[in-house]
């Protein structure tokens, strides 16, 4: 799973596809552990053994829906099967990365004094990683900065936007979107 940086909700992976295009669903394998049978959905299960399907193309997919439009070969032959993630999938994950700024090029920009004082605070906290108590006492005063803003600016938000309008302006999907306004204390649930 790849994870984006600021672009909450969408999360990358590598699917697969079957000989005809279609996306197979997951793979069941009895382990022979009782009753429950666990599934996997990794592409390295598609092997066309066991009750694998064999998918023989694979694509970058995202947890929000998208999906790469882009193909590429599994040549199983060049898989390790003891340890298939050495086996290259960069152009999935490429593609995915170029989702991804497509993504964060659509949301709002943070103005660049507060990007500047943003990334100034970052660098900061990492310098005092070993002062855990500097650390909280710095990340209190964030605390109260949003606990003063946050409620009414996520109220005014979901009152004057849709939940897509909003996903959009913070780069984030519609589900991320809806924790974040949660979490600000807002009471307007969409």
């Amino acid at each position: 799973m790849w994870e984006p940086d600021g672009a909450d909700g969408h999360e990358g992976r590598v699917g697969v596809l079957l000989e005809d295009g279609t996306v197979p669903g997951p793979v069941y394998i009895d382990l022979g552990s009782g009753s429950h049978i666990p599934s996997f959905t990794g592409w390295w299960v598609y092997t066309g053994s066991g009750t694998a399907p064999l998918a023989n193309r694979m694509r970058a997919v995202c947890a929000c829906g998208w999906h790469g439009e882009t193909t590429y070969p599994i040549d199983w032959g060049r898989v390790d099967q003891r340890d298939p993630h050495r086996y290259d999938t960069s152009g999935p994950e490429r593609d995915w990365e170029d989702h991804t700024r497509h993504v964060n090029a659509a949301a709002v920009p943070v103005p660049e004094d507060v990007a500047t004082l943003l990334s100034q605070l970052r660098a900061r906290l990492e310098e005092t990683e070993d002062q855990p108590l500097t650390m909280l006492r710095i990340i209190g005063e964030l605390d109260s900065i949003i606990a003063i803003h946050g409620s009414y600016t996520a109220r005014h938000a979901a009152a004057e936007h849709s939940p897509e309008e909003i996903a959009t302006a913070l780069g984030v999907t519609e589900k991320a979107a809806d924790a974040r306004l949660r979490r600000y204390g807002s009471r307007k649930s969409y």
